[in-house]
C-alpha cells in the first residue's frame, strides 16, 4: 500500500512539474541569471544570497506560471495536436480547475519574490505575466499571425529583471539583453511551427506557416534571424564587453544565419527542426558570454 501511495505521489509531483514546461523556463530562468551576474561582475555590485534565492524562485514560479496558466488556456487545442495531445491538461492527468489553481498560485509566489527584491522588479513581472498569459495566449493566439511578435515581450522580462534585481545603471545594457530574447523568438517559435505545421493547421491556430506560403515562411524566418544576429553585435559597441563576447555572437550567429539560409534554399522539416533546436544553444552561449565578460572585465 505504502508503495503505491509513493508512486501515486511521484506521479502527481511529476505532472505538476510537467505542466510547468520545463524546457521553456529553465532557458527562461538561466537569461534572468545570466544578467544579474553581468551585471553583478561590470558594476561590482555582488548580490545577496536571499536576493539570489528571490530572484531565482522568483523567475522560475513566474515562467512556470505562465507556462501553465497559457496551458489551462489552450488545453483544448492541445488535444487536438499530436505535438501537445500528452500534456498532463490535455490527457486527463491534471484536472483544469487545479492546473489553474496551481498556475495563479505560482503567479502569486513570483510577484511577492520580486516584490522583495524591488519594485521595478514587481512591475516587469507583473507586465511579463500578463503578457504571456492575457496578451500571447488569451487574446492574440488563435486571433493573429503577431500572436508571437506582442506576446514576445514577456520572454524578455526575466533578463530585464535579473538586471534590474542588481541595478538600474546603465540600463541601456540590460535593455539590450531582454530585447535579444525578444528577437530570438519569431526565429524560434515560427521554425518549430514550420515543423509542426500540420498541427497547427489540424488546431486552427494563425501561426505564420499556417497563414503563409512555405516561401513566404522561410523569408520572414531567415530575415527575423538576420536581425537577431545583428542586433546580438550591438554590446560590443557599449564598451562594456570586449572580443569573448563578439567572437561568441559572430560565431554562433554566423552558424544560425547558416541553418536559416539553409532552410530558405531548400527547406524541409529537418531545416526548420534543425534552426529550432540550435536556437536554444545560440541564446545560452551567448549570455554565457555576456558574464564571462564581464567578469574579465575590470569593474567601472
Amino acid at each position: 500500500m505504502d508503495t503505491v501511495h509513493q508512486v501515486s505521489v511521484g506521479n502527481k509531483i511529476k505532472n505538476y512539474y510537467e505542466v510547468t514546461k520545463p524546457k521553456i523556463w529553465y532557458l527562461l530562468v538561466f537569461t534572468a541569471f545570466g544578467a544579474a551576474a553581468t551585471a553583478s561582475f561590470l558594476f561590482d555590485r555582488p548580490l545577496d544570497p536571499m536576493t539570489w534565492a528571490l530572484l531565482i524562485g522568483g523567475v522560475a514560479a513566474g515562467s512556470a506560471a505562465a507556462d501553465t496558466l497559457t496551458g489551462y488556456n489552450d488545453r483544448d487545442i492541445d488535444a487536438i495536436m499530436e505535438r501537445t495531445k500528452g500534456r498532463p491538461i490535455p490527457s486527463g492527468r491534471i484536472t483544469p480547475k487545479n492546473a489553474f489553481i496551481f498556475g495563479v498560485t505560482l503567479a502569486a509566489i513570483s510577484l511577492v519574490c520580486a516584490w522583495f527584491i524591488n519594485p521595478l522588479a514587481f512591475g516587469l513581472m507583473a507586465f511579463g505575466l500578463f503578457d504571456n498569459i492575457i496578451v500571447y495566449s488569451k487574446w492574440l493566439k488563435r486571433r493573429s499571425q503577431s500572436n508571437i511578435i506582442l506576446g514576445g515581450f514577456s520572454g524578455g522580462a526575466p533578463a530585464l529583471i535579473g538586471y534590474v534585481a542588481v541595478t538600474t545603471q546603465s540600463l541601456e545594457i540590460g535593455l539590450v539583453m531582454a530585447g535579444l530574447v525578444f528577437l530570438w523568438i519569431p526565429t524560434h517559435i515560427w521554425s518549430l511551427a514550420l515543423h509542426v505545421k500540420k498541427d497547427y493547421n489540424k488546431a486552427k491556430v494563425p501561426m505564420l506557416p499556417v497563414v503563409s506560403t512555405e516561401k513566404s515562411s522561410v523569408r520572414v524566418i531567415a530575415g527575423t534571424t538576420i536581425m537577431m544576429v545583428v542586433f546580438s553585435v550591438l554590446p560590443f559597441f557599449f564598451n562594456q564587453f570586449g572580443l569573448v563576447y563578439l567572437a561568441t555572437a559572430g560565431i554562433f550567429g554566423a552558424a544560425m544565419i547558416a541553418m536559416s539560409v539553409w532552410l530558405l534554399v531548400k527547406p524541409s522539416e529537418k531545416a526548420s527542426w534543425t534552426v529550432f533546436k540550435f536556437s536554444s544553444p545560440y541564446l545560452t552561449a551567448l549570455f554565457i558570454a555576456f558574464m564571462v565578460d564581464a567578469y574579465l572585465k575590470p569593474p567601472v
